[in-house]
C-alpha cells in the first residue's frame, strides 16, 4: 500500500475518468492481459504432472513393439496379428487420486482463465475437454487412465499458452 499527501490525493480525485463502456471495456481487457502475463503456472502444478505422467508410465514391453514384419504387413495392406494388450497401470491409493483429481481441477479452473488470454487463439476444444475430464467420475480401478488423460489435456494447454517451465 502507498500513502500519498493530502494535494496529490485531491488531484487524483479530481481527474477527469471515463464511463463511456466501450473505454471501460478496453481497459478491462488491458488488465487481464496483464495478469495472464504477470500469473504462471505454479511448480507444484508440473510436479504433480511428472507424477502421473513420468513415474507412473510404464514404457511397452518388447513383445509390444513393432516389429519389422508389421511394417511389411501394413505396407501390403494385409491386416495385422493380434497381440496381447499391456497390463493395466498400476494401482493408485484411492486418496492419493482424489488429492491429485482436485489439483488438476483447480489448474482446470486456471487455465480456463489464463488460456485465453497468453494464446493467439482462444483454445475452446482443449479447454473444453479440460472442463469433461473434470466432470468426469472414474470409477477407482479407472483412476490412473483418466488422471493420465487428465495430465495430458493439461499439457496440450500448457503447450498452446508457451509455458513450459
Amino acid at each position: 500500500m502507498t500513502a500519498v499527501d493530502d494535494a496529490t490525493a485531491a488531484t487524483l480525485v479530481r481527474r477527469r475518468y471515463s464511463t463511456d463502456t466501450e473505454t471501460l471495456i478496453k481497459y478491462l481487457g488491458s488488465m487481464r492481459r496483464w495478469l495472464a502475463a504477470e500469473e504462471g503456472i505454479g511448480d507444484d502444478l508440473y510436479d504433480v504432472l511428472e507424477q502421473i505422467v513420468g513415474e507412473r508410465a510404464q514404457p511397452a514391453p518388447d513383445s509390444l513393439r513393432r516389429p519389422k514384419l508389421d511394417d511389411a504387413l501394413v505396407r501390403l495392406r494385409l491386416p495385422l496379428p493380434q497381440r496381447c494388450r499391456r497390463g493395466s497401470a498400476p494401482p493408485m491409493d484411492p486418496a492419493e487420486a482424489a488429492r491429485i483429481t482436485d489439483h488438476f481441477r483447480s489448474a482446470t479452473t486456471e487455465l480456463k482463465q489464463l488460456a485465453p488470454h497468453r494464446t493467439a487463439v482462444c483454445p475452446a476444444r482443449e479447454i473444453a475437454r479440460l472442463i469433461a475430464l473434470a466432470d468426469e467420475r472414474p470409477p477407482p480401478d479407472q483412476a490412473v487412465a483418466h488422471l493420465r488423460r487428465y495430465a495430458f489435456a493439461i499439457l496440450d494447454v500448457l503447450d498452446l499458452m508457451g509455458d513450459d517451465a
